[in-house]
């Protein structure tokens, strides 16, 4: 057993190296084919503001694989309301839907005035007025984005969610992990821990309020779960051998881990409250990554009981374990999808570890990245995209990949390594 969490160490180890800084940046790297044609027009009124509220817009929808954003070069004009709109123009642009607005200070906040238009219709689809206080301009633009989003799609906007991952600063036995918290662009960072020690497998709580995570700052791994306004934790776990791969059940009372305390790596759910522990699994294999399904009736987990890694779903009410996975021989990390009728997960191929979809009702595997070493995938709340690790160069990163694979894009630090993201529930 010392042997088996040594060399999990050092992979997790081999992971990062050289320089990360806390704040990332969007890089598209494929567009969809279908993307819906739009403009954001910027505002009038908000020059001199710290955040470029149309421009967050603009590359919140571009990201999303939805939409295809107007350059602001090409706009023949700026209108900021409705009734300024020459619908013409913009249908000789091939623009479907045309956003303008208003921005202006408001005490030590301030006021945006948006409206969403059907160019086709020449009708006002979406009008609000949005106050934000001195340091939420950009969350703002998001919320913003959100309204949008659904209007147009008829699906909840995922913009104003956050991301948590892992960074890793020097190298050799000068390494420093830091866990940070952003927002689902990258931006506006914020440190929830830093460590010299491995931090892995951050794990957001339903409300969003909490993260669970694996540290090894005792020179062995243990789960905690950290309160994330306040700053205060507490050591869920830290049995010998193996504590990992934390998951919370989706009404919060329970996580989900894989655990090596009897032998060999298996499943146990632990209620928080209680600390009491039950067994899932009961194999001469290893089993871990457990991800909850939406309804909570059931667990996903990865196991090599078939001779390599594939996933596995545990009935709650009948105890039944059953193989879901049979492309490939090697199928890893899954997670649901939102709606429960698809699982994402890492599928390795010819090409390499790439992201892929599951089906549950066919079974139908398609494989969605075009990168050769991803893992760690986690699913929007919204279903639309899966954020996962790959590396570009010699660098880890974060990529980001549309649910139907149209879409792409990356989101590297200016140097060095991330990895490890998780996706946040809708925080409000």
């Amino acid at each position: 057993m010392k042997a088996l969490i040594t060399s999990w160490l050092v992979a997790m180890l081999l992971m990062f190296s050289g320089l990360a800084q806390a704040n990332l940046t969007i890089e598209i790297t494929r567009g969809s084919d279908r993307a819906t044609p739009v403009a954001v027009v910027p505002f009038t009124g908000g020059d001199d503001f710290p955040e470029d509220v149309a421009q967050v817009i603009h590359d919140n929808l571009e990201r999303s694989g939805y939409f295809d954003p107007l350059p602001r070069r090409q706009m023949l004009d700026r209108p900021s309301e409705s009734d300024e709109v020459r619908y013409g123009n913009w249908r000789g642009l091939d623009v479907r839907y045309l956003v303008v607005g208003r921005a202006s200070r408001e005490g030590n906040g301030y006021r945006l005035r948006y409206e969403l238009l059907d160019v086709s219709g020449e009708r006002r689809m979406l009008g609000e007025v949005v106050t934000a206080d001195q340091n939420e301009l950009r969350g703002a633009a998001h919320y913003i984005s959100d309204q949008i989003f659904e209007a147009i799609t008829g699906i909840r906007g995922a913009f104003a969610t956050r991301i948590a991952y892992v960074a890793a600063q020097g190298v050799g036995d000068n390494m420093q992990f830091t866990l940070y918290v952003a927002d689902a662009d990258g931006r506006n960072s914020q440190q929830v821990l830093s460590s010299q020690e491995p931090i892995l497998s951050p794990a957001w709580s339903p409300d969003g309020r909490r993260l669970a995570y694996v540290s090894f700052e005792t020179e062995r791994p243990a789960i905690y779960i950290q309160d994330l306004s306040s700053g205060q934790r507490v050591r869920a776990t830290s049995f010998q051998g193996i504590n990992g791969a934390p998951a919370w059940s989706p009404d919060g009372r329970r996580l989900a881990m894989s655990l090596s305390k009897d032998g060999q790596p298996e499943i146990y759910v632990m209620d928080i409250a209680s600390r009491s522990f039950d067994r899932v699994t009961n194999s001469s294999s290893i089993d871990t990554e457990p991800a909850w399904a939406p309804d909570g009736r059931s667990l996903l987990f990865t196991s090599d009981r078939s001779g390599g890694p594939q996933l596995y779903s545990h009935d709650f009410a009948s105890g039944e374990q059953q193989r879901l996975t049979f492309t490939g021989n090697y199928n890893a990390r899954g997670r649901f999808s939102p709606d429960g009728e698809a699982i994402f997960l890492i599928h390795r191929s010819s090409n390499g570890f790439q992201v892929a979809r599951q089906d549950l009702d066919s079974g139908r595997l398609v494989v969605l990245s075009d990168s050769r070493f991803d893992e760690s995938p986690s699913v929007a709340p919204n279903g639309t995209m899966v954020i996962f690790a790959t590396q570009q160069g010699n660098n880890g990163v974060l990529g980001a990949v549309t649910a139907d694979g149209r879409a792409s894009f990356r989101l590297p630090s200016a140097s060095g390594d991330v990895r490890e993201p998780a996706w946040s529930p809708f925080l409000n």
